[in-house]
């Protein structure tokens, strides 16, 4: 299995990044092959000049491509989700998630903010065509903690059991999911088919 992890922050340290973090290891520990992308990677002129031929761009449309999962974590600002993010989601192709579970996270100053995975984040991912949009997960600040020094953050024992949960359920979507025919393999089918009346 192949997950992709896409991080929202443009900040070295973010607790959306936790949250990806977190995901990576626990998806790793499963035997998943994680790559993940945080949106400093992408050059901002290729964001604001919408690239599609930019060499990070290509990578990451190959790997979504590739992939049988997606989790993206994203600050909420101002009742949105990051306006970085929304480039990089604008440049994946209209059915980018067709055949992809896709489990959304973002954080946020307050619980005031959690409506906005449904009302804004949500409705692109399914623009998209996500084959499974999973309910997703919304974390308060507060309920996230830095680590000291070489420590790793913490997350509030509610706020990992929730993520836990989350990471089980797009496992196991992922794990039951029937993988898409290859249309030259369809094509193959296709031609050597002996059709009757």
């Amino acid at each position: 299995m192949l997950v992709v992890t896409l991080g929202g922050s443009p900040s070295q340290r973010s607790r959306s990044g936790v949250l990806l973090e977190k995901t990576r290891q626990w998806l790793q520990d499963k035997g998943v092959e994680v790559v993940s992308y945080q949106i400093r990677d992408f050059p901002a002129e290729d964001l604001l000049h919408a690239r599609f031929d930019s060499p990070k761009v290509i990578d990451l449309l190959q790997q979504v491509a590739n992939a049988d999962g997606l989790v993206i974590a994203t600050p909420v600002y101002k009742a949105s989700f990051s306006g970085a993010l929304k480039t990089v989601l604008d440049l994946l192709p209209e059915r980018a998630l067709a055949h992809k579970i896709v489990l959304p996270m973002a954080t946020g100053g307050s619980i005031a903010h959690m409506l906005a995975v449904d009302y804004a984040l949500k409705p692109v991912l399914s623009a998209l065509k996500a084959q499974e949009l999973l309910h997703g997960i919304f974390a308060e600040d507060s309920q996230i903690a830095y680590g000291e020094g070489s420590a790793q953050a913490q997350l509030v024992p509610v706020l990992e059991h929730r993520l836990h949960e989350a990471l089980e359920t797009l496992y196991g979507a992922m794990a039951r999911r029937p993988k898409p025919l290859d249309p030259h393999v369809l094509n193959e089918r296709l031609l050597s088919a002996r059709w009757s009346i």
